[in-house]
């Protein structure tokens, strides 16, 4: 049916949660090997896979492109528990953009380029969490006792969807926001 593999993860590792560049030219995605997850980029047709996080003993993972493609946005453990970085294309800059003490996962950039969607368990339970792209005026879009998780926008910004453990009759589903 039209599958074909691009990249096929050596023995004991694993290849996850794929983003393409907005040019179509390039996949982001997180490696697992020894434990740890790095942030790689590949060409469309899985050739020249780079590791650009190189941040060994920690997790790098959930990267997603820029709408101009020139920065990535991915998750991190490195200084001690989960927070958003910003980083160039090409890995370098690596920029933390959140510091609290709960965990921040699964940023998604905007479709304009001026905000990030992200979740975050620092009200006690996972939310989900709008900041602009340097970090400010990060604010609680959810704000309920259900898990809120995985956001993602709409092509033209003005939604976001997510999943949510809210109705108790099923475990998820999939919601919808402005």
């Amino acid at each position: 049916s039209g599958q074909t593999t691009l990249y096929t993860a050596p023995s004991q590792t694993t290849a996850t949660g794929p983003s393409w560049s907005p040019d179509g030219q390039k996949i982001a995605f997180t490696h697992t090997f020894s434990g740890y997850y790095d942030v790689y980029v590949m060409n469309s047709d899985g050739t020249n896979a780079t590791n650009i996080t190189n941040a060994s003993g920690s997790y790098d993972e959930s990267p997603s492109w820029s709408p101009d493609g020139t920065k990535i946005v991915f998750k991190s453990n490195r200084d001690g528990n989960a927070e958003i970085y910003v980083m160039d294309a090409d890995g370098s800059n690596q920029t933390r953009i959140t510091n609290n003490n709960a965990v921040d996962d699964n940023p998604k950039w905007s479709p304009d380029g001026t905000q990030i969607a992200f979740e975050s368990n620092r009200d006690g339970n996972y939310e989900i969490y709008v900041m602009d792209v340097n970090g400010g005026n990060q604010s609680n879009v959810t704000n309920n006792s259900a898990y809120d998780s995985y956001p993602s926008w709409s092509p033209d910004g003005r939604k976001l969807v997510f999943t949510s453990s809210r109705d108790e009759s099923t475990w998820w589903e999939i919601y919808a926001m402005d």
